[in-house]
């Protein structure tokens, strides 16, 4: 199952990247993380260049990290800087070094070429860092495909049924949607107007009474998911109500798990410390729920008859759009890697999302309304 390799993934929280170098797997690549003695962080191939042994073994030496079998070092630009057993260092001695960018608390990974890397593309976190909100945050290994948890968070419906506690009610199902795509990102809209606050939301926001609840999940293509979300008074602006903004990072590791970094974002009681630990807990449930939920999906999919595919209804239009410009993404990255010898000029469009979205058909900024 391959993975959309020109874009930027979380490969870390900041504070998870120390002087003790640190493994991850990031769309089937090995890649060993560390910051550098100014505090930068620095992400290598995992992988020594001498044998093939892990890099993450070993150890740093000043700013280099040194393998732990024969004592090959790696400067953080990848080249090698010392081995050990003779005095010249042999011109193929080099590690794969991969471009990263720290925001908001988050190590973000470039996993394609590197010189297509355009931190402007990276999403819009700021409310991780903004004093005006109070955040709670939650790590996750999900033992299914990183596709299963993006379906997830594009049919919101799903919280009617497996986070009945939390923030699901039957009333979730019975309001439709509108789905807008620009260029490779999705946004999925629902207005509930007239409702009860969820029992999460309540309890924690103090509010009895019908509010317009909303959410608004904005998918920018392949890797992240900003939820906009809250309650307001009875027909009255969004931005007027209690707001929530959460921010999901979803990692692939391989074709069956990935990694789910999370933040939940508020701008009421940001000083109330019982609401957070509250919020902390019962998000932590949501998350719970929704990893079990998708691991049996994931079992399911994989004794899954070739031939047989999804029944998507009228609330799948958001899953559907987003998994065409995933799509469109994959092609334009397989044209590409076919070189010129494919005979067609589409390759240029795989350097970058925005790249493959503007080489998209028309009808791909298609905007739809469900119910």
């Amino acid at each position: 199952m391959p993975h959309v390799l020109n874009a930027w993934y979380v490969a870390a929280w900041s504070h998870e990247v120390t002087r003790d170098p640190v493994a991850r797997t990031i769309c089937q690549q090995p890649v060993v993380l560390y910051r550098a003695k100014d505090g930068s962080a620095v992400a290598l191939a995992d992988r020594c260049a001498h044998r093939g042994y892990p890099l993450s073994a070993g150890r740093l030496v000043e700013d280099s990290i040194e393998c732990g079998y024969h004592g090959f070092a790696f400067g953080c630009d990848g080249v090698c800087t010392r081995v050990p057993a003779q005095s010249t260092i042999p011109s193929r001695s080099k590690v794969r070094a991969y471009p990263l960018h720290e925001k908001d608390g988050w190590v973000w990974i470039w996993t394609g070429e590197a010189e297509r890397a355009d931190v402007t593309t990276i999403p819009d976190t700021h409310w991780m860092n903004d004093p005006a909100w109070a955040t709670v945050t939650h790590s996750y290994l999900f033992n299914c495909r990183a596709d299963l948890v993006h379906d997830n968070l594009l049919d919101l419906t799903h919280e009617s049924f497996i986070h009945r506690t939390t923030v699901g009610d039957d009333y979730i199902y019975e309001h439709g949607i509108t789905v807008e795509v620009d260029g490779t990102t999705v946004t999925v809209d629902r207005l509930m107007p007239g409702v009860e606050a969820p029992p999460l939301y309540a309890s924690t926001m103090g509010v009895e009474g019908l509010f317009d609840r909303f959410h608004a999940t904005e998918f920018a293509v392949p890797s992240h998911h900003t939820l906009h979300s809250g309650i307001t008074g009875r027909g009255r602006p969004r931005e007027e109500g209690y707001l929530i903004k959460v921010l999901n990072g979803i990692t692939p590791i391989d074709e069956h798990t990935c990694w789910y970094y999370y933040a939940f974002c508020r701008n009421f009681g940001i000083e109330n410390t019982a609401a957070t630990e509250d919020l902390r807990i019962g998000l932590g449930t949501v998350l719970d729920e929704d990893a079990e939920a998708l691991r049996l999906q994931e079992l399911a999919l994989q004794t899954r008859p070739k031939g047989e595919h999804d029944v998507l209804i009228a609330q799948d239009a958001g899953v559907a759009k987003a998994r065409r410009v995933m799509s469109q993404l994959l092609a334009a990255e397989s044209v590409a890697a076919a070189g010129p010898a494919s005979g067609t000029s589409e390759a240029r469009y795989a350097a970058s999302p925005a790249a493959a979205a503007a080489a998209a058909p028309p009808a791909a900024s298609a905007t739809a309304s469900v119910g």
